[in-house]
C-alpha cells in the first residue's frame, strides 16, 4: 500500500499557533490530514470503572454513554472504529448510532469465551463446540461483523510475565476459528502468551489483540502469516503512577512489549493500532493518541511506521466486514 502525504495525519511536538483543525492532545499536537482508526475499544467502558459502567446499561442501553464517547473520537478526527464487544448490547446500539458521528464502527456484538474461563465481562461462554456454533450463528443473526473469541486470561500485574488462567488447548481454538470462517466472519482474538499466539498463527486468526509476551519464535511465526498483531500496550503506560499497581513492574512489562513491537517491527509483523480504549485509564479517542505515542517510542522512522500501520489497519477494514 503505497500512501500519499495528504493520507497522513501529522503528529508532532512542538508547540503549535496556528487555526484551522490543529488541536492539541496532552503535549502533542495533531495536524489533521488523515487519523489511524481505533482497532480496539469497548464503548460501553468508561475508563475510570468497570462495575459503574456496566450498571449504566444493567436496565437499557445508555444512549447518553455511546454519544459521549463517540464525541471523544470526532473530536479527535477518529472515523474508524472496531469495537471487542459487550454481553449488554451497547456495541450493538452503538453501531446505528455510529454513522451520526461519521465513524465507520464494526462491533462482533459480545465476545465468545468458555464458560469458566476469562471473557464474561465482555459476552457470552459456551460449554461446547455446539454451543460455540450456536453462538457465533446468534452473531450473524444480530448482523455482527465478525467473531472475537478469548482464548486466554489477562496479564497479571502482580507477577512479571505471567498470565491470569489456562490457555484454551489449540485444537479447540483451531476448531472455534475454523467454524467462524465457515460462516463467513473474521476472527478477532483476545490472546497472550507465546504458545497461544503461536497457536492463532497456526490456527489460521484474522488478529491478534494484546500478545503480550510473545517470543522471538512466535514473532517470526506472525512476521511469515497474515495475521494482524494489536499490542493495546497504553493499557501498561497509562497506569505509571496511579498506585494501583507497582511502577517498578510496569515499568519492566513496558519495556518488554516495547521492545517485542521493535522486532515485530523489523521481522514485518503485520499491525494496527488499537489502544482498549474503555479499558481502566484509557480514554476514548485520547487513548488511540497514547497508543500513537507508545508506539513512536519504539520505530525511529515515523514515515515508515505511519505506513506500515496504515497497512495493518487497511487489512482489518477489509477483513472485519461481514454485512
Amino acid at each position: 500500500m503505497k500512501l500519499r502525504k495528504e493520507d497522513v495525519w501529522v503528529m508532532r511536538d512542538e508547540d503549535v499557533n496556528g487555526v484551522g483543525e490543529t488541536e492539541r492532545a496532552g503535549e502533542m499536537f495533531v495536524e489533521r490530514q488523515r487519523m489511524f482508526g481505533e482497532c480496539h475499544a469497548h464503548v460501553f467502558m468508561d475508563g475510570v470503572n468497570y462495575k459503574e459502567a456496566v450498571k449504566r446499561h444493567l436496565n437499557g442501553v445508555d444512549e447518553g454513554v455511546i454519544r459521549r464517547h463517540f464525541e471523544m473520537y470526532r473530536e479527535k478526527g477518529i472515523a474508524f472504529v472496531r469495537d471487542g464487544g459487550d454481553y449488554l448490547g451497547v456495541s450493538e446500539r452503538a453501531r446505528e448510532i455510529a454513522p451520526e458521528y461519521g465513524i465507520d464502527y464494526r462491533t462482533p456484538i459480545f465476545a465468545i469465551h468458555r464458560k469458566g474461563c476469562y471473557g464474561g465481562i465482555v459476552g457470552k461462554g459456551f460449554e461446547n463446540m455446539r454451543e460455540y456454533a450456536e453462538l457465533v450463528r446468534e452473531v450473524k443473526a444480530r448482523r455482527g461483523d465478525f467473531i472475537k473469541i478469548m482464548t486466554t486470561g489477562i496479564m497479571d500485574f502482580d507477577t512479571d510475565g505471567g498470565i491470569t488462567g489456562e490457555a484454551l488447548p489449540f485444537e479447540e481454538v483451531k476448531e472455534m476459528v475454523h467454524i467462524a470462517h465457515e460462516e463467513g466472519f473474521a476472527v478477532m482474538c483476545h490472546t497472550n502468551g507465546a504458545g497461544p499466539v503461536a497457536d492463532l498463527v497456526r490456527a489460521g486468526a484474522d488478529s491478534v489483540e494484546h500478545g503480550n509476551y510473545v517470543s522471538e519464535e512466535t514473532l517470526q511465526m506472525m512476521a511469515e502469516s497474515d495475521i494482524v498483531w494489536v499490542p493495546t500496550i497504553t493499557v501498561v503506560a497509562n497506569m505509571f503512577g496511579c498506585g494501583r499497581f507497582s511502577d517498578e513492574l510496569l515499568h519492566r512489562i513496558y519495556e518488554k512489549g516495547k521492545n517485542n513491537i521493535r522486532r515485530g517491527f523489523e521481522l514485518g509483523v503485520h499491525m494496527a493500532l488499537g489502544s482498549d480504549a474503555g479499558a481502566y485509564l484509557v480514554p476514548h479517542g485520547q487513548g488511540l493518541l497514547d497508543e500513537w505515542r507508545c508506539f513512536r517510542e519504539c520505530v525511529e522512522d515515523e514515515s515508515v511506521l505511519k505506513e506500515r500501520i496504515f497497512e495493518g489497519e487497511e487489512k482489518i477494514r477489509k477483513k472485519f466486514r461481514f454485512f
